[in-house]
């Protein structure tokens, strides 16, 4: 099997040869038409191999061809063959006990390697493979040819790899480096399911972290040119944070995890403030709720139809709609008299409408929050309860009634939930946002269906602005690993997430830290918040877009270039021109855009409503 090709352009004349298409076959060299080349097998490894142990090979700068050949051994014949391996070398310890020779340190060495290796093989913790790795040298000219040999047999012997030339079988060891899956050279060596696994690249030499099953590549490193692959769920916590400043690349790169986490089966829910994730996620089947369209009704008040039996979910409810409503005072916190009566509004309201701390109550209708507008008005709310009732007219009777105004039209479900908040006035974004990740948070902490679950917050500087919105969100980040869900916190103003105790406490609880390129005002903050070196800061200053910088502590760093394929790049690219140049390639006829309007009513088309609701109430508050 071909793990990789790596080329490397030459401007020289190329070798002089009989006929434009023949070959010149050597002792040692192979002579092409426009190159030379010469083939090594390994005949000789380590005892031990570490993570990515082939990784310098691969990278190695020059026109260096790397292939490796893997045949699975059948059981019957491993055992077979251990036993017969482990027989020799006691007989030859004994053999050497009986003449009073020194001990053999190598055979005694080799006899409990292969003791491992049956005892793994009969448990069935592994397999053993027969493992051919040969290299193929290329360069214009035989003393560039020799040079290079030099340098690659050096790299080897770095590694503790011997690498013998292939010597009468140039033609044999070239056709063996093509991607043909043929062994001409039948020089193998066996290898074990560990040792195996760590010859593939897929882990970086920066990251000493491990990899798990839901592993994600997040670029090309951009110092040795291997993949950066990133498990946030092998890692103590999995929460990240991204922070890039505007046109960086940093939606672009949320939206590639999220699309291959969705791979993984991870099930995903996102903040979109700008209606980014829309195009995702009709891509793949999502649900994509538009809060502020018309005729889609949000309900704060409503009750999870499932909980645990010791759940008191009316009181939780009263909390969150406590930490709401400061938010659509403008965040100012509440004080203890009117948290006090809001409180008792609260509960009042939910009495009236027939729900007390009853379980069996918890199924009725919930009020709106018109009903608590008329418990706060009652003369038993007094001034302060009038007070709150006037600030929250533009919700039940003003300008932004809207979202408020009847029962919750649509849940959220499936394995991707955009939540889109592009159509919310400015005013009202970060009230959006906290009933999006309420409802997310009501998923997440359900223990009846627990799952991988990843929680992106785009632009969360709409919440982090506002005092009871960053407690929340703070709440989530520390809460989130004890129910298997990551938090992605994704945010272009380093300042209101790094200017308060809340953000760098936010910080501080995410594993992984994604840095793209920084503005010279912000470079300051970000380099202290994350103890970056002048070289670390210099980059994120200069960076293109899609270089970034990938922090999981001091030890840990990575720096990396984002990479996708053009159908993934076609579904996350938030750039204008490709966005129109693509809307005009899926322009539709007008028999087909009447075809497909919608038949429900308005707000209906990217909404999905179901009638079951499994979330559970178990808000961090």
């Amino acid at each position: 099997m071909k793990l990789r090709r790596r080329h490397r352009s030459h401007d020289h004349q190329s070798c002089a040869l009989a006929h434009p298409g023949s070959a010149h076959v050597g002792a040692r060299t192979l002579t092409l038409p426009r190159a030379v080349c010469a083939s090594f097998a390994v005949t000789g490894y380590p005892r031990e191999v570490g993570a990515g142990w082939l990784e310098p090979l691969l990278t190695y700068p020059g026109h260096l061809d790397v292939s490796l050949h893997i045949e699975p051994i059948p059981q019957q014949v491993a055992a077979m063959r251990l036993r017969r391996r482990l027989a020799r070398l006691e007989s030859a310890s004994r053999s050497d006990a009986a003449h009073g020779r020194l001990a053999d340190f190598a055979a005694e060495a080799a006899a409990d390697d292969a003791t491992h290796l049956a005892d793994s093989l009969a448990r069935g913790h592994g397999r053993l493979f027969t493992v051919g790795l040969y290299l193929t040298i290329h360069a214009p000219s035989e003393p560039e040819l020799a040079a290079e040999v030099e340098r690659v047999r050096a790299l080897a012997s770095s590694l503790l790899l011997d690498a013998q030339p292939a010597t009468f079988r140039a033609l044999q060891g070239w056709t063996t480096t093509l991607p043909l899956g043929v062994d001409s050279l039948n020089t193998t060596r066996t290898f074990d399911t560990t040792a195996l696994a760590a010859a593939f690249p897929f882990t970086s030499p920066d990251l000493a972290t491990s990899v798990g099953e839901t592993g994600v590549l997040y670029g090309l490193s951009a110092t040795s040119n291997g993949v950066v692959l990133w498990d946030r769920y092998a890692q103590d916590n999995h929460n990240s944070v991204v922070l890039a400043r505007s046109g960086a690349g940093k939606s672009f790169f949320t939206k590639l995890e999220t699309l291959r986490l969705l791979y993984q089966g991870v099930e995903v829910a996102v903040v979109d403030p700008e209606a980014e994730y829309a195009r995702l996620a009709h891509a793949v089947g999502g649900t994509c709720l538009h809060l502020g369209a018309a005729g889609v009704r949000w309900n704060p008040f409503d009750l999870p139809a499932s909980h645990g039996p010791r759940d008191d979910v009316l009181s939780r409810r009263a909390m969150f709609l406590q930490t709401l409503i400061a938010t659509m005072l403008g965040g100012t916190p509440l004080t203890a008299q009117t948290r006090a009566t809001l409180d008792s509004a609260i509960i009042t309201t939910y009495q009236t409408a027939g729900i007390t701390r009853d379980p069996a109550t918890w199924s009725r209708p919930a009020p709106l929050l018109a009903d608590l507008v008329v418990t706060l008005t009652r003369k038993t709310a007094g001034q302060t309860g009038a007070d709150l009732a006037a600030q929250l007219a533009p919700y039940v009777t003003g300008s932004y009634r809207e979202l408020f105004d009847g029962p919750t039209t649509a849940h959220p479900s499936g394995h991707l939930t955009v939540f889109c908040l592009r159509d919310l006035p400015e005013e009202m974004k970060a009230v959006g946002t906290l009933l999006a990740l309420d409802a997310i948070w009501r998923r997440v902490a359900n223990p009846r269906d627990r799952r991988k679950r990843l929680v992106v917050v785009d632009e969360a500087w709409l919440l982090m602005k506002e005092p009871e919105g960053a407690r929340f969100l703070f709440r989530m980040a520390k809460a989130a690993r004890k129910h298997w869900a990551g938090l992605a916190v994704v945010t272009q103003d380093a300042a209101d997430l790094l200017g308060s105790e809340l953000g760098q406490a936010i910080v501080a609880n995410a594993a992984g830290q994604i840095l793209l390129r920084q503005a010279p005002q912000a470079i300051g903050a970000v380099g202290d918040a994350f103890d970056l070196t002048d070289g670390e800061r210099q980059f994120l200053l200069t960076a293109e877009r899609g270089e970034a910088l990938l922090v999981a502590g001091p030890a840990s760093r990575a720096a990396l270039t984002i990479v996708a394929s053009p159908s993934e790049a076609a579904l996350v690219t938030t750039d204008p021109q490709v966005l129109a140049e693509l809307d005009q390639h899926d322009q539709p006829s007008p028999l087909q855009a009447h075809a497909a309007q919608p038949s429900g009513p308005p707000g209906s088309a990217e909404t999905t409503t179901h009638s079951q609701d499994d979330n559970e109430d178990g808000d961090p508050l």
